[in-house]
């Protein structure tokens, strides 16, 4: 009993260190989006604030540490446009039905300054799935499509989050320009 611990030991130790050291990670272990300090106090513009992208957008940067507060005391204004969701037809099936869908998931945001300057421009951030249908299985499908354009928010959300995030630590922001 004891040996089969120390074999299942010795190979599994190994193991683990030949995967750390090839730079694997499971997904979504990967580094936290950090934003510096002057950034963590932001107002958010969006056109319905109960929308559930927004509410998605706004749960996810406030686990990031960003504080949502009135434009008078924010830095910085997240404007975000709003979600646009797209579904187009790939492929038919022998007997001319729809077999295959592609989802698309986008929004469009931007960045302004506490003046009301633009600080980072308009960028489209977008999502894309692809969807199996079962004409026979109506009820099922426009379930899973409810479950993938959750799915599809949640990771917008990310996208948006990250991009603002490499944004604000690079060159280009007007902090990273401050000695």
């Amino acid at each position: 009993m004891q040996l089969s611990r120390r074999l299942l030991l010795l190979t599994l130790l190994p193991a683990a260190g030949l995967l750390g050291a090839c730079g694997f990670q499971l997904r979504g272990s990967g580094g936290t989006t950090e934003v510096p300090d002057d950034w963590k106090l932001m107002y958010l513009a969006a056109g319905n604030p109960n929308d559930e992208f927004v509410r998605e957008i706004t749960s996810l940067f406030a686990a990031h540490g960003i504080e949502w507060t009135e434009r008078a005391a924010a830095n910085y204004v997240l404007q975000l446009g709003p979600e646009n969701f797209r579904q187009r037809n790939l492929s038919l099936s022998s007997d001319a039905r729809i077999a295959e869908f592609e989802l698309t998931l986008s929004t469009e945001f931007s960045v302004l300054d506490r003046a009301g300057d633009l600080v980072m421009p308009p960028t489209t951030a977008r999502v894309f799935r692809q969807m199996e249908n079962d004409p026979r299985n109506v009820v099922g499908k426009s379930e899973e499509l409810r479950l993938q354009l959750g799915e599809m928010r949640i990771e917008l959300a990310n996208q948006v989050m990250r991009r603002i995030g490499f944004f604000a630590t690079s060159d280009r922001s007007p902090d990273a320009a401050a000695p």
